[in-house]
């Protein structure tokens, strides 16, 4: 089944977890990736990789020896990620990445990267969440993530130290990313 039909699937059967009907585009990849510091990074996560697109650039890009994982919480998407990529860690909470890097015996992250549909989810989740983002972040580290609208501005604004926004038309829908810096 091809990517499109998954993602379509997906949105349909549970419109809560899934933020679109299709998988991100290689403009939006390219922006989400642009400012890694890919020979700093020694912790690398991403969160809702669905179909593995950003993955895919970020094993193309780090460094051999980072440490990098992904935390997908749809079975499908999983099943997909297994089968293509062969031997990724993959988690499927995103409310337990501080819990994660403790049973890996992992630092802190220096990025982590999020394709999470944050303004489908209630407060009380995507407020875990992003305590989780902040709390496994070395300072200084950097969180990326895109959403459809300005909606999380503020609320990344308050959490962390710089948050840049960019915006990438080329995408179906149009997507806003938010780079942000966590305090040193």
């Amino acid at each position: 089944m091809s990517d499109f039909m998954v993602f379509l699937k997906r949105f349909v059967s549970h419109p809560g977890r899934v933020g679109s009907v299709i998988p991100s585009s290689r403009f939006l990849c390219r922006q989400m990736t642009r400012q890694i510091p890919w020979s700093k990074a020694n912790v690398m996560i991403e969160l809702g990789p669905g179909t593995g697109v950003f993955t895919q650039a970020i094993l193309t890009r780090k460094r051999e020896d980072t440490q990098f994982f992904v935390v997908e919480r749809d079975p499908e998407f999983r099943e997909i990620l297994r089968e293509r990529f062969p031997g990724l860690i993959i988690c499927d909470e995103a409310t337990q990445l501080t819990s994660y890097l403790t049973q890996m015996n992992l630092p802190k992250a220096d990025v982590i990267i999020s394709g999470l549909p944050f303004a489908v989810f209630p407060p009380t989740l995507r407020n875990s969440i992003l305590e989780n983002v902040t709390e496994s972040l070395v300072p200084g580290g950097m969180f990326v993530t895109f959403q459809y609208s300005l909606q999380m501005k503020a609320e990344l604004q308050q959490r962390f130290d710089q948050v840049d926004i960019s915006f990438t038309p080329l995408n179906v829908p149009p997507a806003f990313v938010y780079t942000c810096f966590k305090g040193k």
